[in-house]
């Protein structure tokens, strides 16, 4: 009864608050039907994950149980589990699993909750900023992107992803909005750097670079940004190197750990074998595979539909990149990519499985989607607006002729 109770709250609280950030951004009543569309569509996805967990296995059940091999798990209080990566779930947890005694479908949900407020972030930014929509086989690209399944079943259940790509967003979110939201981007920088702390690292280092390159912003927030950024990464950079087991971000190091990661995760039946890959086949197996060929099981081939389309949208870039629309592209695009080119570089080199790089990718692939669609978007926008001058021009050339063929008559 319990579950039931804190789930329909929950439930009320993200319906009612849809309601409330599309009139607070000035957004059209109907994109609140789409975020209630969204949430349903992301709660089936908690289900699906949960279904998925039991039947195939997974650390998400572990961390809501505490059935860790990772690390002890017979602490008698709450504060002996606070730390970073798999302990900080575990202290998340801590109350409505081993207090309250939540079920697991619960838990999934809750985090789930959490996921659709990460992409309802990104949704509202997305329909605010963007100057214009565009149509693939007659569909629109917007609201289509959000409703990728990946984006979904990672970040629908109890899990470290869930925690990165919501507090990612919320980041995200706050810098673009840094006049109001500033001090939440720390609150949501917390989060991430303790479920994993070279997020943390590198999404605050990406924010940095964005903000130095933004025209949007004025040189006395940018110094204020910059030296609190400074410091902040110093800072993240000491707990990152601890977590990662090196002694600085030196080629050499981060080699090395990616050999030994590769070694770790090659043992499984979705392993491949990366190590033999030349640096942009890397690239391109984390970016787009599994395709189908690789299919092993439903996510995977579901996923395969979904690394066709992503294929498929890179080739935009070469035909619609241009200076202007990086210029004016939306601060959180550019610190989501900023954030997107060096880890999936260094995932690509230390990740070679491919579940576990459909996990680790969804934190941030969103922002390379969004990257793509805000250069279409912005080279339609200039198509329109380009039709609209010389639809102008010529009214008011067939003005002129009209006025002097009136003058000519009078006269006459």
């Amino acid at each position: 009864m319990l579950d039931f109770i804190i789930i329909l709250v929950c439930l009320i609280g993200l319906v009612s608050s849809n309601q409330t950030i599309v009139r607070k951004f000035g957004l059209p009543q109907k994109y609140v039907s789409q975020l209630n569309l969204l949430l349903g569509y992301h709660l089936a996805f908690s289900f699906f994950f949960t279904w998925y967990i039991l039947s195939s296995g997974g650390d998400s059940y572990g961390y809501w149980y505490y059935l860790m091999q990772q690390v002890e798990v017979n602490y008698t209080s709450w504060f002996e589990f606070f730390g970073t990566s798999t302990t900080f779930i575990l202290w998340l947890n801590y109350y409505p699993s081993k207090i309250m005694g939540l079920e697991y479908l619960t838990g999934n949900i809750l985090y789930g909750f959490l996921g659709f407020v990460g992409i309802r972030y990104l949704y509202v930014m997305t329909a605010d900023l963007f100057p214009t929509n565009f149509k693939i086989l007659n569909i629109p690209l917007f609201p289509l992107i959000f409703f990728f399944p990946n984006f979904h079943f990672w970040s629908a259940g109890v899990g470290k992803d869930v925690i990165c790509f919501w507090g990612i967003a919320w980041f995200m979110y706050s810098v673009q909005h840094y006049r109001t939201s500033w001090w939440q981007a720390l609150i949501a920088l917390f989060f991430v750097y303790m479920a994993r702390p070279h997020m943390g690292f590198s999404i605050v280092v990406a924010a940095t670079i964005a903000i130095l390159l933004g025209s949007e912003i004025s040189k006395t927030y940018k110094i204020s940004l910059l030296v609190l950024a400074a410091l902040g990464s110093v800072y993240l950079s000491i707990g990152a190197l601890q977590f990662l087991e090196i002694e600085n971000f030196s080629l050499d190091n981060l080699e090395a750990l990616a050999d030994k990661k590769s070694g770790y995760l090659s043992v499984a039946g979705s392993s491949v074998d990366m190590a033999s890959y030349s640096f942009p086949m890397k690239i391109f197996t984390y970016l787009y595979r599994p395709l189908f060929i690789d299919a092993h099981n439903i996510m995977s081939f579901i996923s395969g539909f979904e690394n066709i389309l992503y294929l498929y949208l890179t080739l935009f870039i070469f035909r619609y990149w241009t200076p202007e629309a990086l210029r004016d592209m939306p601060v959180f695009i550019k610190a989501g990519m900023i954030a997107f080119i060096p880890i999936s570089i260094a995932f690509a080199s230390s990740l070679s499985n491919l579940g576990i790089i459909m996990r680790m990718k969804n934190m941030t692939m969103i922002y390379f989607v969004l990257f793509v669609f805000f250069l279409i978007s912005y080279n339609k926008n200039l198509r329109i607006l380009k039709m609209q001058e010389k639809m102008r021009y010529f009214q008011r050339r067939e003005e002129i002729i009209k006025d002097k063929a009136e003058k000519a008559l009078n006269k006459e």
